[in-house]
């Protein structure tokens, strides 16, 4: 919250009392569905960290993410978690999108933020959530909505 206050974020983290670590644990526990909950994934592409910001269950296509940064996909790889850790100073499972060890490049799918609505993001652990507008992570991350991800049932985005 000190980081959010003293950027003038607005938002708020909501503590459910269960843990959080997964997206169906999150909405499980909030109440709210799947697609509410986004993921920030630590990626190395040609070994430089990118974070990439999708929502509920949605697998993030590799070939999206290398043609974004203009690398092959052989150059595309998701962090491991002591990466990951080790790059943002926070686990997996908790991960923020937003307030990392230093700032770090930012793209975000287009299906997490579209329409504007309300979400809710990793909270620095997995007992927290930062509850957020849509509107608001793009301002404060000055992310680039994308197409980047696949849908749960196997279909692409329209």
């Amino acid at each position: 919250m000190a980081w959010l206050d003293a950027r003038g974020v607005v938002g708020r983290l909501v503590v459910p009392g269960v843990p959080t670590p997964t997206v169906p644990a999150a909405a499980a526990a909030l109440g709210v569905a799947v697609d509410a909950i986004l993921k920030s994934l630590v990626f190395l592409v040609r070994g430089e960290p990118r974070l990439v910001i999708a929502a509920g269950e949605d697998r993030v296509r590799y070939p999206a993410v290398a043609a974004l940064w203009g690398v092959s996909r052989r150059r595309v790889r998701l962090a491991t978690p002591a990466e990951a850790l080790a790059i943002s100073g926070y686990a997996v499972g908790a991960m923020p999108p937003f307030g990392h060890r230093r700032p770090l490049p930012t793209v975000v799918d287009t299906r997490a933020v579209l329409p504007t609505r309300t979400v809710y993001a990793g909270g620095g652990s997995c007992a927290a959530l930062l509850e957020i507008r849509t509107d608001e992570l793009l301002r404060v991350t000055a992310a680039t909505p994308s197409d980047l991800t696949h849908h749960p049932d196997g279909g692409d985005q329209p």
